[in-house]
């Protein structure tokens, strides 16, 4: 009867370890215990821009990338090329109501934005694929394009950002701002 006892006891012990061994093994070699800080906070961090407009929502969610020495044009934006206007996930637009955006007309609905950047203009790029990776663009899936306003910032901004300004009733402004570099377009509500 003692065999069995010690027998039971060192195959729970073998069994135990080895679980140990499998669970650091795919956690790369950290032990995860309670006692331990919590994971490095995400480079390019989530954020969220919302309005109401005539009393609907409307929220923007992306992730907010930092410059560290980069350049728009050159190392990061590269003009010509579309942008995913943020990092990580597709930047996600969802309105309440139906927008008039610059010259474009909006359903309400959930869609997702880029950017194609150049030196003379910007273009807001509205496309209907949602839920994607952020540089997984397909231009098929566009629902239109419009033309942005563009203004320089009186010093750089390290931390990409978008926001709505200048808002009053049905209208508001939605900005895209990063380096010393200012995109907006105007928004109202239908």
């Amino acid at each position: 009867m003692h065999f069995r006892s010690l027998a039971l006891a060192v195959c729970c012990t073998l069994l135990t370890t080895a679980t140990t061994l499998q669970i650091n093994a795919q956690s790369g070699g950290v032990k995860m215990d309670s006692a331990q800080p919590s994971a490095k906070p995400l480079a390019s961090p989530a954020a969220t821009a919302e309005v109401s407009l005539n009393g609907k929502q409307l929220t923007i969610k992306y992730n907010s990338p930092r410059l560290k020495g980069r350049t728009i044009s050159t190392t990061i934006v590269p003009y010509g090329q579309v942008w995913r206007t943020g990092a990580n996930p597709a930047t996600t637009l969802i309105t309440a109501s139906n927008l008039k955006i610059g010259t474009l007309d909006v359903p309400a609905g959930t869609y997702t934005l880029y950017t194609l950047p150049s030196a003379t203009q910007w273009l807001l790029i509205v496309n209907k694929q949602t839920g994607q990776w952020g540089t997984d663009y397909s231009e098929a899936q566009d629902l239109g394009r419009t033309p942005m306003t563009s203004k320089t910032l009186p010093a750089s901004q390290e931390n990409m950002s978008i926001s709505f300004e200048h808002t009053s009733g049905a209208a508001t402004e939605l900005h895209i701002k990063w380096a010393t570099t200012d995109e907006y377009v105007t928004v109202k509500a239908e």
